[in-house]
């Protein structure tokens, strides 16, 4: 796990505003995943790194409901279950991938505002 303290795009550093503002370039460079959604759950965005890691086409992820069809893994309590109950977050957590993939360290970091027109989760690979 890289530090990226001083890196204004870092995982832990990029703000909402920032996600919400980024060109393609510039968002599949980044060495972490980005999958933004739809108020409603469904992934708008998925970007290269994402789409890498996980062995899977962002044509066939793009328009899904992410939560029930691509990331089952992750549809409970500790990850879409946050973003239905708060208004606004932004979460760490330490998690594991399992579905389509050995069980896979991550750290997940859950992004939703009032402002913003999508709810982001970012995706670091440890």
């Amino acid at each position: 796990m890289s530090n990226d303290d001083d890196n204004p795009l870092g995982f832990s550093q990029v703000s909402l505003m920032e996600l919400d503002c980024l060109d393609p370039a510039t968002r599949n460079a980044l060495p972490y995943g980005i999958v933004g959604l739809s108020a409603d759950g469904f992934v708008e965005v998925y970007n290269d790194t994402e789409s890498r890691l996980a062995g899977l086409s962002q044509d066939s992820v793009i328009g899904t409901h992410y939560f029930s069809t691509t990331a089952q893994c992750m549809n409970n309590f500790m990850v879409a279950q946050h973003f239905e109950d708060e208004a606004t977050l932004d979460l760490t957590i330490d998690y594991v991938l399992t579905l389509r993939m050995r069980p896979t360290p991550v750290r997940l970091r859950l992004l939703k505002g009032s402002g913003s027109p999508r709810d982001y989760i970012l995706i670091q690979r440890l």
